[in-house]
């Protein structure tokens, strides 16, 4: 998905278009207003007549393309009438469009860039038109405003009258197939031989007609149930299996060391995970009064603590420390350490040098790489930033933090950096806020969460604070073309996912999915009510925002009795993923008591686990079903002894009574025995289909037939 989102970035341009329509407008609100940005003149916008959900603004654009993204501009300062919720539509004519995006604004006066939907089925969507349809403004009793809308995407003749005539392929061969799923349906088999001779037009992969042909025409239900185990071992059911929710289970670790010593209440920390060595290292932190320089690793396979130092700067190590940040490199077995927070009241005689420190492993052995980066050419001395390390090309990426200096205003930031470990090297790769026409701009801030794509070379970059404003965005730098992609404009606008600062984030490179533990819902809100802990998980595959969790507002009895299942809710905690055994580790952090506005900090230990369904319990249920529509059949043939038997002990075999559902329908079998039909045939040709078609949720799509309905589309005037 990626590479093609690339390719396409070098032929993207901004889209020129005229209004074709609009359902209505209040002059001199004219839709035409919406061409050009004028954010300080109240006027130039479309507004609606009303604020029913009919109304919309249609556009034509110059020529044909593929809409890529569009970009909606506001008023110099929020207004009522913004969009908070909108979709978008776009197709070949007016009359056949397609949703692209669901999505709303906020209301401020900062423009938003979404990205619009421009595939489906493998195929790339070309349009003509662009459809912009309002469903609430943020008054709900005033009418809809849109001040200014920019579309981007390709136009270039050659590329988008390929897609053109590969999308009109598409359609055909659909339609053909269409035809073939109903004939078959309704056991027209002449007519949908003969489609299928003409035309040479396969309904789906010949792995499930194999199947039909099992279950539907044969009824060889053993075969069927070979088939669907070969299946699994061939790994078709990962797309369904991903497609799941997860399931979340917490479980609090209680390790100490030898000792019975364990790390104590702190914020402001940092972990990283050695996955192959199955250990997790924490250091220093801010327990209340001090910077802490301790520094730990747990062992997940013996669950204990091991405390490496009491004070690392004893060892020539970094000193105390606290909104630093680490890296792992786990091929040389190094630990990287850069960055931290000098308070504003402990400015006066501090030493302000950025010091660059790394730490040998295996040798236990602290090594002071630079005094002060910024006298190299690295950032200089800067805190709530964040670090990553490339071990295969031996790259460290740091990106945003604040710069700390004796003069605490304003505020300044750091761009994004690179450190060759190899050549022991430092290069500025884009300076604070550089941005021009040409690319998207890449704004450093604080609190924000960077991951690293090994294989792609992709960085990835999730919110974030800038002024004490949220950042909502989420931004892809591609590092070897420079460039970076807004991959969502604004994350936050996805369900109830709320804008939070200082959310954690890991990723797993194998799944393409992220995962977010939120923190503050506002940093300058410190109470109770701000920290909601919730998980989300984004698939980028799927382009997919999932609610997994979310702490609930139990008083502070609960949260400190021992029949909490749960952490509390929090932020300035640290959180690291064993993308190996798929495990989270959230350790520490900062809670607000609900009964009185008092902080604590927190050395609490939990492991996260996120469940879904697998190959073997699909396989049961898939039995389940197979079983039963034999069992349906033996009953036909009138041997109820058998048909008994067979429901005892091979149906019986493959149910899950610990399923309400599935042992009540189990126990309602028994009816089948006594239940008498009179075109067995037919009833069973229909209940077979039924079987085969239910079995088709766990194929991937591309295998399968069309999920629609020749009848459907079949319009009455």
């Amino acid at each position: 998905m990626l590479s093609i989102k690339k390719h396409h970035l070098e032929h993207s341009v901004k889209l020129s278009y005229e209004i074709y329509s609009c359902s209505s407008y209040t002059a001199p609100y004219q839709p035409r207003n919406i061409m050009e940005d004028k954010p300080s003149d109240q006027s130039s916008r479309w507004s609606s007549k009303s604020n029913d959900q009919m109304q919309y603004v249609l556009i034509n654009l110059d020529s044909m393309a593929i809409v890529h993204s569009i970009t909606f501009g506001k008023y110099h300062k929020e207004h009522i009438c913004n969009l908070k919720q909108f979709k978008v539509y776009g197709g070949l004519t007016p009359n056949n469009m397609i949703e692209l995006l669901h999505s709303g604004l906020r209301n401020n006066s900062r423009s938003e860039t979404f990205r619009l939907k421009h595939r489906t089925n493998q195929v790339l969507l070309p349009c003509q038109y662009i459809k912009i349809v309002p469903l609430a403004a943020y008054g709900p009793d005033f009418n809809f405003s849109i001040w200014y809308i920019e579309l981007k995407g390709i136009q270039s003749p050659e590329i988008v009258q390929q897609v053109y005539l590969d999308y009109i392929k598409f359609r055909e061969n659909e339609a053909i197939r269409l035809c073939l799923k109903h004939f078959r349906q309704r056991n027209y088999l002449d007519a949908f031989n003969a489609l299928q001779s003409k035309t040479k037009t396969l309904l789906e992969d010949p792995f499930i007609t194999e199947l039909y042909e099992q279950i539907v025409s044969n009824g060889d239900f053993q075969m069927a149930e070979d088939t669907m185990i070969n299946a699994a071992e061939k790994g078709l059911f990962e797309e369904y299996i991903r497609n799941c929710p997860y399931n979340y289970i917490w479980k609090k670790i209680e390790a100490t060391d030898a000792c019975g010593d364990s790390p104590c209440t702190r914020g402001g920390h940092q972990m990283c995970i050695d996955v192959e060595a199955g250990q997790i290292y924490l250091l220093g932190g801010w327990d209340g009064n001090n910077n802490l320089a301790d520094f730990w690793s747990y062992d997940i396979n013996t669950k204990k603590w091991n405390r490496i130092s009491h004070n690392t700067r004893e060892q020539g190590g970094p000193g105390p420390r606290s909104n630093h940040k680490i890296c792992l490199d786990h091929i040389m077995k190094r630990i990287y350490v850069f960055g931290r927070f000098i308070g504003r009241g402990s400015r006066a005689n501090a030493n302000f040098n950025s010091d660059f420190y790394s730490y040998d492993i295996i040798n236990n052995k602290w090594i002071k790489l630079c005094d002060n980066t910024a006298l190299v050419g690295g950032p200089s001395l800067i805190y709530d930033h964040q670090m990553c390390i490339d071990s295969e090309a031996q790259m460290i990426y740091v990106f945003g933090g604040r710069t700390v200096h004796p003069d605490t205003e304003p505020f300044t930031y750091s761009g994004l950096y690179s450190y060759n470990i190899r050549s022991d090297e430092w290069k500025l790769i884009r300076p604070n806020d550089e941005s021009n026409s040409d690319y998207v701009p890449l704004k450093s801030r604080i609190g924000h969460s960077m991951l690293l794509d090994q294989n792609e070379k992709l960085l990835f970059i999730i919110g974030g604070d800038r002024d004490n404003t949220f950042l909502n965005d989420f931004l892809i730098y591609d590092i070897k073309a420079g460039l970076v992609h807004e991959l969502i404009a604004d994350y936050a606008t996805h369900e109830d996912h709320d804008s939070v600062f200082t959310q954690r984030t890991t990723f797993d490179i194998d799944t393409q999915e992220f995962y977010v533990l939120s923190g503050l819902k506002d940093k300058r809100d410190k109470r109770s009510q701000a920290i909601k802990n919730s998980f989300w998980v984004y698939d980028l595959r799927l382009d997919k925002w999932t609610k997994i969790y979310q702490s609930e507002a139990y008083g502070t009895q609960y949260w400190e009795s021992d029949e909490t299942i749960e952490p509390r809710p929090r932020y300035a905690h640290q959180m690291v993923y064993d993308n190996v055994h798929k495990v989270q580790y959230v350790f520490g952090g900062r809670a607000v008591e609900t009964d009185v506005l008092k902080q604590q900090r927190l050395d609490d230990f939990w492991e996260l686990h996120l469940v879904r369904p697998k190959s073997e319990d699909l396989l049961r249920r898939i039995q389940f079903q197979i079983r039963k529509q034999k069992f349906r059949e033996m009953c036909y043939e009138g041997d109820t002894v058998k048909a008994l038997k067979y429901l005892q002990v091979q149906l019986g075999q493959v149910v899950d009574h610990s399923i309400e559902a599935e042992s009540a329908e189990f126990r309602e079998l028994t009816s089948y025995l006594f239940h008498k039909v009179e075109d067995k045939a037919s009833s069973s040709f229909n209940l077979r289909t039924e079987l085969f078609e239910n079995l088709l949720e766990f194929f991937p799509n591309t295998m399968k037939q069309p999920k629609d309905s020749l009848i459907d589309l079949v319009k009455i005037e």
